[in-house]
């Protein structure tokens, strides 16, 4: 893992995105920002706690392992569980599996008693 914090400046090293094996297109666009933006950024000496802690959501990378600030904070209370609502996702696309099942199956009854023999 490359050191982000030299001294007091703050950095996002392309290193940690390429591990993540993520896109960097994919981040620019969940962060509602351009491929543009995020390469700037990496030149960036100083870059928002903010944008840090949205970057290591989407890249499942704990930035408070390399920046004391963010352990202060309390963003980093209880690792990935505290840092990152898995759970909750994990929850929102079951929902949504169920949801998308429920209506195939019904479309599917629907179907075979419209359908003559």
């Amino acid at each position: 893992m490359s050191t982000l914090f030299y001294g007091t400046q703050r950095r996002i090293h392309r290193k940690e995105i390429r591990e993540s094996g993520i896109p960097l297109t994919t981040i620019a666009k969940r962060m509602g920002k351009t491929r543009q933006w995020l390469y700037l950024l990496f030149e960036n000496p100083n870059v928002s706690l903010d944008n840090m802690i949205e970057i290591g959501k989407i890249i499942y990378h704990d930035f408070s392992t390399n920046i004391p600030v963010l352990k202060t904070n309390g963003v980093s209370e209880g690792k990935h569980e505290a840092f990152y609502d898995t759970k909750s996702e994990v929850q929102l696309w079951k929902d949504k599996y169920f949801t998308l099942l429920e209506e195939h199956n019904a479309l599917l009854k629907q179907f075979l008693t419209l359908k003559p023999n």
